[in-house]
């Protein structure tokens, strides 16, 4: 039951076109919410390990492909901050 686009009045082509726009919108939005979700919650599972650490314990960030020496502290400072933003 296909019909074609152009055979619709003026004001409903329009209103068909907004809604394409807002859907597309819409997934988009909802992408990048989970996008968000997904970084909010390897913020907190990474916090939550950082917690039942030694404060002695040598750690390593990733940073790229690489996995950097750092202290416990500031790291456990920059997910806090980090997951402030989100």
């Amino acid at each position: 039951m296909s019909t074609d686009i152009s055979k619709l009045p003026p004001h409903v082509q329009e209103r068909l076109l907004r809604l394409q726009q807002l859907q597309q919108t819409l997934q988009t939005v909802l992408a990048q919410k989970q996008q968000v979700e997904l970084e909010l919650t390897e913020i907190e599972q990474a916090l939550s390990e950082l917690s039942d650490i030694a404060d002695d314990t040598t750690i390593y960030k990733s940073i790229g492909s690489l996995l950097v020496k750092a202290e416990k502290e500031k790291v456990t400072t920059d997910l806090k901050e980090r997951k402030e933003l989100l």
